[in-house]
């Protein structure tokens, strides 16, 4: 099936369904560590201007990042 499509265009779609991708799994790290966690509330202790939760968030988003980006790179090999 994709033998009929250019290999420049289909890098550009795994790229980018790959980009849709880490955003949503980094949505969902959020949305489910703002969850489990009881007595925390992420956005906030944001508008509180609490630096260690930036830097919290900062290091999840990095970590789902690197792995979704090493995974989706990986896959295309």
């Amino acid at each position: 099936m994709t033998q009929n499509i250019d290999p420049m265009l289909l890098n550009f779609l795994y790229a980018g369904l790959g980009g849709v991708m880490t955003l949503f799994f980094m949505w969902l790290g959020c949305t489910l560590f703002n969850r489990i966690t009881c007595n925390f509330n992420i956005p906030d202790e944001l508008s509180k201007g609490n630096v260690a939760v930036g830097l919290m968030i900062m290091g999840l988003f990095i970590g789902i990042g690197t792995a979704l980006g090493l995974v989706i790179g990986l896959g295309l090999n």
